[in-house]
């Protein structure tokens, strides 16, 4: 899967995913809707951010959540 929107770069966010380069990680993102903020508020909140950032973050997250994972019992 390609992302347009989230840019990788190790002299930004230490190297976190972040939107189109700027200085706001795709987690904070993520951690905002999940703790219940909603698109409205988290745009007029950070004017920077566009609603296919948000879109992009969703499609990330799922894509990530998609690994295969395994469970070590120890």
């Amino acid at each position: 899967m390609r992302f347009e929107r989230i840019t990788v770069d190790p002299n930004i966010c230490n190297g976190k995913p972040c939107f189109r380069g700027m200085r706001f990680p795709v987690s904070r993102l993520l951690g905002l809707l999940a703790s219940g903020e909603t698109r409205e508020t988290v745009l007029k909140s950070y004017p920077y951010l566009q609603t296919e950032d948000i879109d992009e973050a969703l499609r990330y997250a799922a894509f990530l959540a998609e690994d295969e994972t395994i469970e070590l019992i120890g």
